[in-house]
């Protein structure tokens, strides 16, 4: 097992459950489309593009511990673009999951739940890998591998708009592992407090995974809310297929986090990946308490 006083990422406790930021790489996405609606003249004060008008973004994914249970949520990008799709997107600083698994005594075969938000390609592209043939094959062999069934569905058929985000190869081969299990319903006990809840707004189908306890809990945004930059309402993606719905999940599940003290988990925030919320009640918005203990930077 790993050392934890030498974990090199972002770690915290509540309860029995143990939960790790495990950031896996990075990318660059467009900045007008990241923030939608808001004006460059706005959103460049937060994020500074390149010279292609990108952002840069984290790849954070959860590792989430219980008793003998680890999940994972999300996977990152994975390794099997090529150069090109490497360029276009900005990504770099990625490895096999296995790399940033290491650090932390485990391997894609102790990973017991694969909990996936949604099936876009920075987000279940690490689902899969290929083998020594350069066959394309699950990447965690043992791994119950849990997709809502309407996301499932929507990835086989894609709308024109979202098409370029799912890429059949990163979820397919899940399929015929005899382990795949598509949710039903709005929410779903994965263990004890721990649920995902399907949020819609980005896909109709996303999920957020939520832990909620008497010892606290957390809420793990997906592309819900993709950066500490992204918690005022308005503030909200061109890729989502549904901003109205958005807007009104994110300000329900943000008064319950504030109102229930949760860490609130980022997945594509370099510089905050993880915080508690504060309160501006004059201007009616939310931000990242700047607290450096509940950021627990590693």
């Amino acid at each position: 097992m790993a050392d934890e006083a030498n974990c090199p990422y972002p770690r915290f406790q509540s309860g029995e459950y143990r939960i790790t930021v495990v950031p896996v790489g990075e990318l660059a996405l467009d900045g007008g489309a990241m923030f939608g609606v808001v004006p460059k003249v706005l959103w460049e004060k937060l994020i500074r593009p390149d010279e292609k008008n990108r952002i840069p973004l984290a790849l954070n994914c959860l590792l989430v511990e219980y008793k003998d249970e680890k999940c994972l949520l999300d996977t990152g990008v994975g390794t099997k673009f090529s150069e090109k799709y490497q360029e276009m997107y900005g990504i770099h600083n990625t490895a096999p999951i296995e790399h940033f698994l290491k650090p932390l005594g485990l391997g894609t075969q102790d990973i017991t739940k694969l909990l996936l938000t949604h099936l876009h390609f920075d987000h279940a592209g690490g689902a899969t890998t290929f083998n020594a043939e350069g066959e394309v094959v699950p990447t965690f062999e043992n791994a119950e591998i849990v997709v809502h069934s309407g996301e499932w569905e929507d990835a086989l058929s894609p709308t024109p708009k979202s098409k370029a985000s799912y890429l059949k190869e990163n979820f397919l081969p899940l399929r015929d592992t005899g382990r795949l299990t598509l949710l039903q319903g709005p929410q779903n006990e994965i263990l004890p407090g721990l649920s995902l809840r399907v949020t819609g707004g980005h896909t109709e189908f996303h999920q957020a995974l939520v832990l909620d306890t008497p010892q606290g809990g957390f809420v793990y945004w997906g592309d819900l809310i993709p950066t500490h930059h992204h918690l005022k309402i308005p503030y909200v993606m061109a890729y989502d297929l549904y901003p109205v719905e958005t807007m009104a999940m994110k300000e329900r599940l943000l008064q319950e986090a504030f109102e229930k003290h949760w860490f609130n988990i980022f997945e594509h925030d370099l510089d905050v990946s993880a915080c508690q919320l504060a309160y501006n009640d004059l201007k009616k918005v939310y931000s990242a308490k700047e607290d450096p203990v509940v950021t627990f930077s590693a």
